[in-house]
């Protein structure tokens, strides 16, 4: 019986890439693995069928045969892999072979690669900064090769050894009922190798405490809590695994004029009586110079004015918020006789004047009024 087309039996194109074969061989394989059907023949047969399929596709020299010269141009013994369910892989072989690299192993015959570890850095900035953008140097801890052992984590004159348990591999299988499973190698940690005589500098951990300086470019507009990536500056990795990442998460500090609400700003102004009372223009700080606020007469303590666009311009793009300026009229204290006699004086106007000057707090004597009127005891 002839063979089927490969790229036919997994279902994928002829263009596939690894990933697309090894994920249509893993659903093949979910669905027709022997484990899963016992005694169905055509389950068995379609199962070899995808697994001689995977081994030539995921081979590029084996694919590349294939590709020009069909079936004859691959090994009939290497396709097969040593033979089909008989003395094929088991059911958790499959994810070994088609995962291995997901789940942070080398595979077989090598020992685990580690990814290093992200860190995390905490930077305070003014407010200023925080909102213009700029550029800081920090200095984060770190890792580097030891000096004395050159990495290796072994004394002067010895070298590390092949671990006896797992031979090297850096995992090995547990047979749990009907799965073998693979775990890390509790003996050496998934490295395949220990250390039987120590470097005294580093202590067999092949690396040495360390800091380093880098320089951080903060874009305009962050804020507490926003965090900066940089890929690649966090712990070393180990056995050639990748290094981690650092995060950079900005804490912005208490301003003495300013408070930060999303995009806007806000600021109290003090204002004095007369200018409450009669108007006048004062003086606002913002972030980028000062600009003048016009007070109308008659102005209340908690009146709220917007000044547009000098608040912050949003980390993503966008326009500028606003600066809100809340009054607070504030009450003249340590007042000289003089000053005394002019308010009692003043005062005794108003008094003449009834409502017509304090009506809110005409109104409110009002409800309190009504408010005893009706209470009940």
């Amino acid at each position: 019986m002839a063979k089927r087309d490969f790229y036919e039996v997994l279902g994928v194109a002829r263009n596939a890439s690894e990933a697309d074969i090894k994920k249509a061989y893993r659903r093949m394989a979910m669905k027709y693995h022997p484990d899963r059907n016992p005694g169905d023949t055509d389950a068995e047969t379609q199962f070899k069928e995808a697994k001689e399929a995977y081994e030539v596709l995921t081979d590029p020299q084996r694919r590349a045969a294939y590709d020009q010269w069909g079936h004859a141009g691959v090994d009939p013994n290497a396709a097969a892999g040593g033979g089909g369910f008989g003395g094929g892989a088991s059911f958790s072989d499959i994810f070994s072979d088609v995962f291995g690299d997901i789940f942070g192993g080398a595979g077989r015959g090598g020992s685990r690669v580690f990814r290093g570890a992200d860190l995390r850095y905490t930077l305070e900035l003014d407010l200023e900064d925080a909102v213009a953008g700029t550029e800081a140097d920090i200095e984060i801890p770190t890792t580097v090769e030891c000096d004395q052992c050159e990495g290796s984590g072994a004394a002067e004159g010895s070298s590390p050894v092949t671990c006896p348990t797992c031979k090297g591999h850096g995992d090995v299988r547990v047979q749990q009922g009907f799965f073998s499973i693979q775990q890390t190698c509790p003996h050496c940690q998934g490295r395949g190798q220990i250390i039987d005589n120590p470097c005294r500098k580093c202590q067999g951990a092949g690396r040495v405490a360390d800091r380093k300086r880098l320089s951080v470019k903060i874009p305009p507009g962050v804020d507490t809590g926003d965090r900066i990536r940089l890929g690649g500056e966090g712990e070393p990795g180990e056995n050639g695994g990748p290094p981690g990442d650092l995060y950079v998460q900005v804490a912005v500090r208490q301003h003495p004029l300013f408070e930060r609400d999303g995009n806007d700003l806000r600021c109290e102004i003090p204002v004095s009586v007369p200018v409450a009372a009669l108007g006048g223009e004062l003086e606002v700080p913002t972030l980028d110079g000062r600009v003048s606020l016009r007070v109308p007469q008659g102005t209340q303590s908690g009146r709220v004015f917007r000044i547009r666009s000098k608040g912050v311009r949003p980390v993503r793009g966008g326009p500028p918020g606003d600066l809100l300026c809340r009054v607070v009229v504030e009450t003249p204290v340590h007042l000289t006789k003089e000053q005394r006699e002019l308010l009692e004086r003043f005062a005794e106007t108003l008094h003449e004047g009834g409502e017509k000057h304090n009506p809110r707090h005409s109104s409110w004597l009002d409800s309190v009024k009504s408010f005893f009127e009706n209470m009940r005891f």
